[in-house]
């Protein structure tokens, strides 16, 4: 008979695994001092001395080292146009994904003809056909396979796709892809604006995917919860200006998104009678040094916790959306051992925040 991580039966409508994870990422890295000096040589006529001030002490911030991204020459990317943007959103997110998916299902033992489903989320780029086909054909899926392009979510998007691909697998069974990718040096602007210069010194490029399954092993995923706060989407969100995407960041966030996360985490362990010092590892989107901090003293995090938290910042900034999975990659990195509890949280657009409970087989 089929159980569960922990020995029991499955509840109805079974359950789901995470067999395996991937990560990908371009391979130019750039230390803060070359992307605040690129910045500085490129726009420094038109800056002011405060935002040149704000260029210095932000990208000059420990917390952060270096990044990663999906261009050849990075001084290319202050002079893009639109169209070239979108040209090169299409063929690095395409790539990428690509990458993450085909290590993820090497590491599954499966190959790309077993897919059943595929979901792709991302919110730095738009195409249409989405992501998602190119795959299908890249990588050799089933012509029959079903296709999910999710939007509009921000760096939060992993949890709700990963919801989506669990409930695939829950309904039909079968190998689905969890897959979120951005190019966040396609969205590039800069001006004296302190959303962009925060932007600017925080966002990376990069991707990853997970093997999503009804064997049991890996990870089993036991539970999930969102919540939405749509009346502080100013707070946090893009904007269009001249027909482009401007990334808009309020100051204010670390307050708000630590409300948020403190009570979806308290959505999805209460549910399971857990408390947070219940659980060893956690996933937490590297949002920002201060978002961090926020987070972790609202929900109750032990700072040890956050190691790999804190490395994936320091390593490789904020990706957006796959960010939450490079952190689950360096839990198990260190080592998760069998009925150990782990919460991947994230937090982004709208303002929301996601949490999804796993537990390790």
């Amino acid at each position: 008979m089929l159980t569960t991580c922990d020995g029991k039966t499955p509840a109805a409508g079974g359950s789901a695994y995470l067999g395996a994870i991937a990560t990908a990422l371009p391979p130019l890295c750039a230390d803060q001092g070359l992307a605040a000096e690129l910045i500085r040589r490129h726009f420094g006529e038109r800056l002011t001395p405060r935002s040149l001030g704000l260029i210095r002490a932000t990208f000059d911030h420990p917390s952060i080292k270096k990044r990663h991204f999906a261009i050849d020459d990075p001084s290319r990317i202050m002079a893009e146009t639109p169209d070239q943007r979108i040209q090169r959103f299409t063929e690095k997110s395409i790539e990428l994904s690509a990458q993450a998916a085909g290590l993820a299902l090497a590491r599954a033992g499966v190959g790309a003809h077993q897919v059943t489903g595929v979901v792709v989320n991302t919110c730095t780029g738009y195409i249409c056909p989405g992501i998602s086909t190119y795959l299908l054909e890249r990588l050799g899926l089933s012509r029959s396979a079903r296709l999910y392009d999710l939007v509009g979510s921000g760096c939060g998007g992993a949890i709700p796709n990963l919801q989506l691909a669990e409930s695939l697998v829950q309904s039909r069974g079968g190998i689905v892809l969890s897959i979120s990718v951005e190019i966040c040096s396609s969205v590039f602007q800069m001006d004296n604006d302190l959303s962009l210069i925060l932007s600017n010194a925080l966002f990376a490029d990069g991707a990853a995917a997970a093997v999503l399954w009804d064997r049991p092993g890996g990870f089993e995923l036991v539970a999930s919860a969102g919540r939405y706060v749509p009346e502080q989407r100013e707070e946090i969100r893009f904007v269009h200006k001249g027909g482009e995407l401007h990334n808009q960041l309020s100051t204010k966030l670390p307050g708000l998104v630590k409300k948020a996360a403190a009570e979806v985490v308290s959505d999805v362990l209460a549910a399971q009678g857990l408390s947070p010092l219940d659980v060893k590892h956690w996933a937490l989107h590297t949002g920002g040094e201060k978002i961090v901090n926020a987070v972790r003293d609202e929900v109750g995090i032990p700072e040890e916790r956050l190691r790999a938290t804190r490395r994936v910042l320091e390593q490789y900034g904020n990706m957006s959306s796959p960010t939450t999975w490079f952190v689950l990659d360096e839990l198990m990195e260190a080592g998760i051992a069998p009925g150990e509890w782990c919460l991947m949280l994230a937090y982004g657009a709208g303002l929301s925040a996601h949490a999804f409970l796993l537990r390790k087989c």
